[in-house]
């Protein structure tokens, strides 16, 4: 194949998972490193489980995440339709020319008949495979005469299975490749005859995909690991039409936080933690809040989803969409599966937002903040106040309630965390003298400097000196650069702190 073209091809039976958008942006980035397509194409074979908000689930979510696809239901292309419902001919065609060959059979067992072979053979300690060994005793097209065949065919009651393994086969083993696991080699002998195409008129996922894969010319078939073991079968029904193969890649788990187990929609329930780019609503009464709703920005997300299973090779860990485009490699993605750390996912928000633009956020908070606090700003000192914020917040929406914290004072506050400090004669003395200091003209680096000196000279250990301070300034014992506040804060705010704490302090030593 000549042309680089990858597809995501979730099916509409419930809420995108993360899991499920890791394999989407995984074929995404591939396709445009490799200046290819990708493509969405929505799997709704199995209409019983189908529903109808899902799909839109899918959609948002990817068009959140900023993967949008060259081709889709929304924009087709050349290749479509983009839903397997509407392709449903299509697979009859090729199910048909399987039959002819006789590397497919129609079976006509009873479901229930079926169940209860399985049940005996778990009796005995072993499992029922409907394929080559016991194929002949089964209710099929096999087994039966054409005139059988024909009067069950007439019933419209069966499903058609593929045809694995043949006794009389010259080959008893399949090896591929695949680009994360390497080679694989495959007991033909081994497998079952999975159905392939349905009672009710559609093909199962391993007819469907392998069938569009082909006609919508896939070059790289990049998914979950839980479809490897379809892999041989995949890999046979491209050998039964004589195709060429795709590249195949299956990814590792998402694990629970624990480390342990596959992540499900229940760790979501049990840990407190988002399973979902955005949020999904089960019903009226329940719905499950997305990484959008928390508050995350958008290459924060993506940037901690590219890393579950995959790294650079290098230290380098914080990545836009365009960055990751640019540094992605298959041949990076891990085999073993990979824990959801959400504490991580938090660390990756606060990296991005200290990308942002402090300007931009100015913009978005400025007038938000100044409506809380403005009285006690220095002059043009708001985005001073956001550029330290924003060191500060895991979230971008924290960052109002954090700036006003910032350069809160509570009296009350300030009482309860004196007795914290080592309070004596010589930090009032030492309080005394910034408040002197910081009255006068002078410049920040002077006035650190000066008061350092004063410390030294009062013979009080830095700790100490500082604590104090930036209780009398801000009524807390620690936060945010005390010297950065100390500019942010207009002269007249810190003035009549200093002489609230100041008091509050001689009361203090005086009842004492």
């Amino acid at each position: 194949m000549s042309k680089v073209r990858l597809r995501f091809a979730p099916s509409p039976t419930g809420p995108l998972h993360i899991g499920g958008l890791r394999t989407a942006l995984y074929n995404y980035l591939i396709a445009k490193r490799l200046d290819g397509s990708f493509i969405l194409r929505i799997e709704d074979t199995d209409q019983k489980r189908f529903n109808k908000n899902a799909e839109k689930h899918i959609l948002d979510s990817l068009l959140w995440c900023k993967i949008l696809p060259d081709e889709s239901p929304i924009s087709p292309g050349k290749f479509g339709p983009y839903r397997q419902s509407e392709r449903k001919e299509i697979y009859k065609n090729y199910v048909d020319k399987l039959i002819d060959q006789g590397k497919a059979y129609y079976a006509f067992d009873d479901v229930e008949e079926l169940n209860l072979l399985r049940k005996a053979h778990e009796k005995k300690g072993e499992t029922f495979i409907y394929n080559w060994e016991n194929r002949k005793d089964l209710k099929n097209s096999i087994s039966l005469s054409d005139k059988e065949t024909k009067v069950n065919l007439d019933n419209e009651n069966y499903v058609i299975r593929f045809n694995s393994f043949q006794e009389k086969s010259e080959n008893e083993f399949i090896v591929f490749h695949d680009e994360i696991r390497g080679e694989i080699k495959v007991d033909l002998k081994l497998l079952d005859d999975k159905i392939i195409f349905k009672n009710d008129g559609m093909p199962t996922y391993h007819l469907a995909n392998v069938v569009d894969d082909h006609l919508m010319e896939i070059s790289h078939v990049v998914r979950g690991e839980e479809w490897l073991p379809s892999l041989a079968l995949h890999h046979l029904l491209y050998e039964a039409f004589n195709w060429e193969k795709p590249i195949f890649a299956h990814l590792p788990l998402i694990l629970k936080p624990t480390g342990k187990g596959k992540l499900s929609k229940r760790d979501g329930e049990k840990f407190g933690i988002p399973v979902y780019p955005i949020e999904w609503q089960e019903n009226k009464n329940l719905s499950y809040l997305g990484f959008r709703e928390i508050g995350f920005e958008i290459d924060a997300f993506v940037n901690f989803i590219s890393m579950i299973g995959w790294n650079p090779g290098t230290e380098d860990e914080i990545f836009s969409l365009k960055e990751l485009v640019n540094n992605f490699d298959i041949k990076r993605i891990i085999k073993s599966g990979a824990k959801y750390d959400y504490e991580k996912a938090k660390w990756f928000n606060l990296e991005h937002l200290k990308r942002i633009e402090t300007e931009s956020l100015k913009v978005e908070f400025s007038n938000l903040i100044l409506d809380r606090i403005d009285n006690f700003l220095n002059t043009n000192k708001i985005n001073k106040l956001i550029e330290l914020t924003k060191e500060r917040i895991n979230f971008k929406n924290d960052l109002v309630d954090e700036a006003c914290h910032i350069l809160d004072y509570d009296s009350n506050k300030m009482k309860e965390n004196l007795s914290k400090i080592n309070l004596n004669e010589d930090i009032i003395k030492l309080i005394n003298f910034f408040k002197n200091t910081v009255g006068n003209e002078i410049e920040l680096n002077n006035l650190k400097e000066d008061y350092f000196n004063e410390m030294k000279n009062l013979n009080i250990k830095v700790g100490d000196g500082m604590k104090s301070l930036r209780l009398c300034l801000t009524s807390q014992l620690n936060g945010a650069d005390l010297f950065k506040i100390i500019d942010i804060l207009n002269k007249k705010t810190i003035n009549t702190r200093l002489e609230n704490s100041l008091k509050i302090m001689y009361d203090k030593i005086r009842n004492n």
